[in-house]
């Protein structure tokens, strides 16, 4: 029994296998009541696999899911939460059109044939008033920042009386500002209510700071456990890689730019809605420069990508690539040697139902030694150079001919970057490229940038991780609801600063050069 109180929640030798794939093997975790409990591992280590069985979307082949002392075995997520277990994931499950109201109330199991919505916002408004943090009851989801949707996500869990929350990354779209806020109102219901939480995350500092017990696992095994306050991260970065993880050369590039290779002069565009995204954007890029931009989800930056990638129109402005007016067209992608990785490669960057070497030959499937006589395409080229980037970069996959949609998201990014890398590249436009990927992955990604800066490519690097940005860019803007509202370098960055930027917080907008 954990030294903090009862266990709430417990996995007793929990196994799944898929096929001939052993997620998990016998693994145990106990959340204590009244705790805040991290669950750490690499990218397929088995924590998706764990949390989604406690939730009812698997089966478990072997061991035993205990609530309160009691078996459970929840058959889907709405059984788990009528058990009171709830999640919230990654990817926001809001309805944007709908208030932050209407939400709240249908997110219940059941519910009359004819709504009181008086009542019903008496009701929410008197919830609403004991919780940690505060979301405006009518306002639209989709006017919503993105800081407020992951906080109406939790709001949600406490509305329909989860006892025990799965946070599944929960600060990934949050200024670190944010995050901390988050995390501490929560720890701090810990201790005021009958809330557990139970948290997948890689961010160790979060870990050492708001976290009471640790569960780490590797390759679907328990790999150690413990009090967080008798760890290190190091030791728990041991426990995940079952050695020493790999360093990140963070030493910043010696060698002077080169003159400017992307310009961006007052870029705007629409978003799906055809509401406006991106205003007046303009940054230069240099030669053997990295330029990082700092935005949380949904202000602007993925459409900014899709505009250099070819994805998305212009509405206004010009992008000027050698000085030349560049249009996203797959000529000039070409003719420029643009390369991109956008976030989640494989709905923006791949075709799933295609295999791992036709993907890899997107880029020039058309063209020799591709293509002979006119239109014939040579299968045993693709596959050849294909197995050849496959070993280069690591990808994990039975063959070339396996679907990439068939790859774990790290291996997704290595088949794409091993097609927009394996060749010149004079701009690199790369969007979260290391979300939620292992020690190695994260390292080598970092390494594989740093390579294309060092040999001469104007690399334009998105993301929504302060770390990755100050350890990898030559010079670091901010972006807030479409906008470049500051601009700063690694070296001199004030983080507080930047972190109310990124919240827009800040409304005296500093114009970015």
């Amino acid at each position: 029994m954990s030294a903090l109180g009862r266990g709430i929640l417990e996995v007793v030798d929990l196994s799944k296998r898929f096929g001939a794939f052993q997620a998990l093997d016998r693994v145990s975790l106990q959340v204590a009541a009244g705790s805040v409990h991290a669950l750490l591992g690499e990218n397929g280590a088995g924590k998706s696999t764990l949390v989604k069985c406690v939730m009812g979307y698997h089966r478990h082949d072997g061991g035993r899911i205990l609530l309160e002392g009691r078996p459970i075995r929840p058959g889907n997520p709405r059984q788990a939460q009528a058990l009171g277990i709830g999640m919230v994931y990654q990817h926001f499950t809001l309805i944007p059109n709908m208030t932050v109201a209407e939400n709240l109330v249908l997110s219940r199991a059941r519910l009359p044939l004819v709504i009181d919505w008086r009542q019903e916002g008496k009701n929410l408004a008197a919830f609403m008033a004991k919780m940690p943090f505060q979301v405006p009851l009518a306002a639209p989801v989709r006017s919503l920042s993105a800081g407020e949707k992951q906080k109406l996500e939790i709001l949600k869990q406490l509305y329909l009386d989860s006892r025990v929350i799965i946070l599944d990354e929960p600060t990934s779209v949050l200024t670190p500002a944010e995050a901390d806020e988050v995390l501490g109102l929560l720890r701090r219901r810990t201790r005021e209510s009958d809330v557990s939480i139970l948290m997948i995350s890689h961010k160790f500092r979060e870990v050492m700071k708001f976290a009471d017990e640790v569960t780490v696992l590797r390759r679907g095994r328990l790999a150690g456990r413990g009090r967080v306050e008798a760890l290190t991260p190091a030791a728990m970065a041991e426990m995940m890689v079952g050695g020493t993880p790999p360093a990140d050369n963070q030493n910043p590039s010696t060698a002077e730019p080169g003159p400017p290779v992307l310009r961006l002069d007052g870029l705007c565009a629409d978003d799906d809605l055809g509401a406006p995204a991106l205003f007046q954007v303009g940054l230069d890029v240099r030669a053997g420069e990295i330029v990082g931009i700092a935005a949380v989800a949904g202000n602007g930056q993925e459409e900014l990508v899709e505009v250099l990638g070819g994805q998305r129109p212009k509405t206004a402005g010009t992008i000027y690539i050698h000085g030349r007016e560049y249009q996203g067209s797959r000529m000039e992608i070409e003719r420029h040697k643009v390369r991109c990785l956008p976030e989640d490669p494989l709905r923006n960057a791949c075709v799933p139902n295609m295999s791992v070497a036709e993907n890899m030959a997107l880029h020039d499937f058309d063209r020799p030694p591709a293509r002979f006589w006119r239109w014939f395409v040579s299968k045993k080229t693709l596959l050849s150079r294909a197995a050849g980037w496959i070993e280069a970069f690591k990808v994990k996959t039975r063959s070339p001919e396996t679907l990439i949609g068939e790859l774990s998201g790290g291996n997704v990014q290595r088949a794409v970057l091993a097609r927009e890398l394996s060749g010149p590249v004079e701009v690199l436009v790369v969007a979260n490229p290391c979300m939620g990927l292992d020690f190695a992955a994260v390292v080598e990604i970092h390494e594989r940038l740093r390579q294309a800066r060092d040999t001469g490519a104007a690399v334009l690097l998105v993301s929504a991780d302060l770390d990755e940005l100050l350890a990898l860019s030559d010079r670091l803007l901010v972006m807030s609801d479409g906008r470049l509202v500051h601009e700063t370098t690694p070296a001199t960055a004030d983080l507080a600063r930047v972190g109310q930027f990124m919240a827009g917080h800040d409304h005296h907008k500093e114009r970015a050069a």
